[in-house]
């Protein structure tokens, strides 16, 4: 059983992280700007390639498309790396101490962030032709980066409120101060009901919304990753920097879900 002191100051330390976010607003707005230039100088063929990429990351939330990964391989990885015997399955591994997510996620976080930086670098080294390349890999990067954090956290990516609650934290990285606490207040009611879900999925309004919001918070970033042989350093920092926000947003956004739930079961 886990002990609640230790619950209670993991908990006081993601309340913590979550005020640190709301100060973050100003720097993200200032980021976005140039994006407005990159529009106008995108050529037409790349335009064209992140409309399809919109249209496919629609599917995501009704049935998560090639994007699923292979739970049974997380499992196994989580299975070998917690202190836990006998987890067979993903409602198994709510069950293991919180230090054994901890450990694991920052384990994975590391991982992600080295390869979200080679790979930022190489496609950066081609500038706006390679830059049609490295969006979609980035997006998908993320995308199964939050699916293993939700797994090893104990919840299901397979099912669809995950797949909502995984947009909400694609949404949290990139809002400003009123997103922020708005996405913080929906998640904090996204157990209670099923309204409350249904709601959160009116107000995606579809992946396109996310998409854009998501990719002009690279701003600047990617605006010098459009420079050949240059924009290796750029794509490199852009991306590391990307997956290192996602993959902290969703390690505290889950593990304040699960710790909820340890603490919801000691009072039992």
């Amino acid at each position: 059983m886990e002990n609640r002191q230790l619950l209670e100051q993991h908990l006081q330390e993601i309340q913590v992280w979550e005020k640190d976010q709301k100060d973050l607003w100003f720097w993200e707005k200032l980021g976005r700007i140039p994006f407005k230039l990159l529009d106008k100088m995108t050529p037409t063929f790349i335009q064209n390639k992140i409309a399809l990429l919109v249209d496919e990351l629609g599917n995501y939330i009704q049935s998560g498309g090639k994007y699923l990964i292979n739970e049974q391989a997380m499992i196994q990885k989580i299975r070998n790396h917690s202190s836990t015997e006998h987890i067979l399955g993903i409602s198994d591994i709510g069950q293991i101490p919180l230090e054994d997510m901890i450990t694991l996620s920052d384990k994975l976080q590391n991982e992600r962030v080295k390869f979200a930086t080679v790979q930022g670098a190489s496609t950066g080294f081609g500038g706006i032709f390679t830059l049609a390349i490295d969006i979609p890999v980035i997006l998908g990067t993320a995308l199964k980066t939050l699916q293993e954090i939700a797994i090893i956290h104990g919840y299901d990516p397979n099912d669809k409120m995950e797949r909502i609650f995984i947009v909400k934290c694609l949404q949290f990285t990139s809002a400003d101060i009123v997103g922020k606490e708005a996405i913080l207040q929906e998640l904090s009611t996204m157990n209670s009901t099923n309204k409350a879900t249904d709601n959160m999925i009116s107000q995606l309004q579809g992946w396109q919304e996310v998409f854009y919001t998501y990719r002009d918070q690279m701003g600047w970033k990617k605006l010098f990753q459009m420079i050949p042989i240059a924009g290796m350093i750029f794509g490199a920092y852009a991306n590391k920097g990307m997956i290192q926000d996602v993959a902290e947003t969703g390690i505290m956004l889950y593990r304040k879900r699960r710790i909820y739930e340890k603490l919801n079961e000691l009072d039992r």
